[in-house]
């Protein structure tokens, strides 16, 4: 069983006929019952932690002028930017400095 604020009505945890203070409202007051609170803690398994200041590509490369620095290839990927009866919009990124442009077609 558990013991209640005889002022406030928060649980009080203590030993059976220890003072004990309220932990909301700061009163004293005896405890009548034993109180204990008991936690099962799962061992969790090591996990391999990423580096998220590196950026890693995951999409694929094609062979496209970047009109930046004129190098001959980017990564690419399509997003349906407008209405579904137009076309995708293919999106580009250069390999080599990193600008990102649009292509529509």
């Amino acid at each position: 069983m558990v013991d209640f604020c005889e002022k406030c009505g928060a649980i009080v945890i203590g030993k059976k006929g220890e003072k004990v203070e309220c932990p909301a409202c700061g009163a004293k007051q005896k405890t009548n019952f034993n109180f204990s609170l008991k936690e099962k803690i799962k061992k969790v398994e090591e996990k391999e932690v990423l580096d998220t200041t590196k950026t890693v590509e995951i999409h694929p490369r094609t062979p496209v002028e970047c009109p930046q620095c004129n190098h001959n290839e980017a990564y690419y990927w399509t997003k349906q930017t407008r209405s579904g009866d137009e076309p995708e919009t293919q999106f580009f990124k250069c390999v080599e400095c990193a600008h990102q442009w649009r292509d529509y077609k």
